[in-house]
């Protein structure tokens, strides 16, 4: 027979239930946590390219493109049309200022500077002798002036002593008249003497002066002449790498024809371009920074294009050390041309994850010891090592500046 429970026992029975529930509950909800968490996708600390934002200060840039070249190149023209005689160097070569490149045939050219000092000898043979009949043609103007004004003296004299005579009954009135029509007309012939004395010289001396300016000019064309045949004999300007010549030996090449090149191998610049629209940051004497093998040269910038070419502009950057052995022509480059210093903004290493300017990201951030949380964040200007932030980082927090794309989901767990 059934005896009545105490109201004691069934509440013990009743907390004794309650237990048991809560701990099936419990159980269930740690196999469901432990579920999550077995489910949530984790990544390796070793596979992430953490970073700490910090405050400093940004020099910001805009990107061009460029390649290595020499800084010094030179194309050697034949000064003349002849044929190639013998070619001494080849491709290649250490040359030093004054090193023979090839001969040519400059027998008719010689024979032509031959001639013109010929002619020019001849010309100064021809001035020589215009003054020569210059001095004898004045000396014979200065002897009739001095005949003349002996002739004037005697007939001054006349006058006086007929005047004289004529004073004292002995002469008449009209051989005075005469002896002083004779005086005046002498004195006239004399000074038109003198003044024709005077435009020989200045006629005589202009012809002279003309004849030397011919000389002259004739002069600066024959020199032109010896020059163009000393160039000629083709040979290096300055000490230089020999990197082309045309060794076709019996050729004919034409006046102004290339018939080598040169360059400084051991010192080089970087012929770059940028777009259009950044060519507003170019100033000759800015600040560029040069990626060569993930090494970074500091320059300046020179030869700023005044006029763009299907949408980019081209300059010239010339680095501080340009003679570093990772320098080679025709080595392609990214160049950082500094645009704006900004201090004291938040600031992240440069890395993958800017990858389209400033503007609105996704990035991971350790907001809790090994946890990644996606957050939406804004960028701004950047340069070769760091990327502003603009907001969504605080300075000391840990961000992911790796290659994060193929990571979908927003929370992943870090393994140690």
């Amino acid at each position: 027979m059934d005896r009545q429970l105490s109201k004691s026992e069934i509440n013990a029975a009743r907390r004794k239930k309650l237990l048991r529930t809560g701990a099936i509950l419990a159980i269930v909800l740690a196999i469901i946590i432990t579920a999550i968490m077995m489910a949530r996708e984790s990544v390796n600390r070793r596979e992430l390219n953490m970073a700490t934002a910090d405050t400093g200060t940004i020099e910001t840039s805009v990107n061009a493109t460029g390649k290595v070249v020499p800084a010094f190149e030179q194309t050697i023209t034949s000064p003349i049309t002849a044929r190639i005689m013998e070619v001494y160097c080849r491709p290649g070569d250490s040359l030093q200022a004054g090193t023979p490149l090839m001969l040519l045939d400059l027998e008719d050219t010689e024979t032509e500077v031959g001639k013109q000092r010929d002619q020019r000898q001849k010309q100064v043979y021809e001035i020589e002798q215009q003054g020569l009949d210059n001095e004898t043609r004045l000396t014979s103007l200065e002897m009739q002036i001095r005949v003349k004004e002996m002739s004037v003296d005697r007939l001054k004299a006349e006058v006086v002593n007929e005047r004289r005579l004529d004073s004292i009954g002995s002469g008449t009135g009209d051989r005075v008249r005469e002896a002083e029509l004779a005086y005046h007309t002498g004195r006239l012939e004399l000074e038109q003497l003198r003044k024709q004395l005077a435009n020989e010289r200045r006629a005589l001396a202009a012809t002279l002066k003309s004849r030397n300016l011919d000389l002259s000019i004739f002069d600066k064309n024959l020199a032109l002449q010896m020059r163009t045949l000393e160039d000629a004999r083709l040979k290096s300007p300055r000490a230089a790498v020999l990197t082309y010549i045309n060794s076709n030996v019996g050729e004919q090449v034409q006046q102004g024809e290339k018939v080598a090149s040169i360059a400084d191998l051991s010192h080089f610049k970087i012929n770059a371009e940028i777009a259009e629209s950044h060519g507003k940051y170019l100033t000759p004497g800015g600040k560029a920074m040069v990626r060569i093998s993930k090494e970074l040269f500091p320059g300046r910038i020179i030869n700023v294009t005044p006029v763009s070419n299907q949408g980019t502009v081209e300059f010239s950057v010339i680095l501080d050390d340009d003679s570093d052995g990772k320098l080679r022509p025709g080595l392609s480059v990214e160049i950082f041309v500094i645009k704006d210093i900004k201090p004291d903004v938040v600031r992240l290493p440069m890395g993958p994850y800017y990858s389209s300017g400033p503007g609105a990201y996704e990035l991971f951030v350790e907001e809790s010891p090994g946890e990644l949380t996606k957050r939406k964040v804004t960028l701004g200007e950047a340069n070769y090592d760091f990327v502003e932030v603009v907001s969504g980082i605080t300075p000391g927090e840990k961000v992911a500046i790796g290659d994060m794309a193929s990571r979908k989901k927003d929370r992943y767990k870090i393994k140690d």
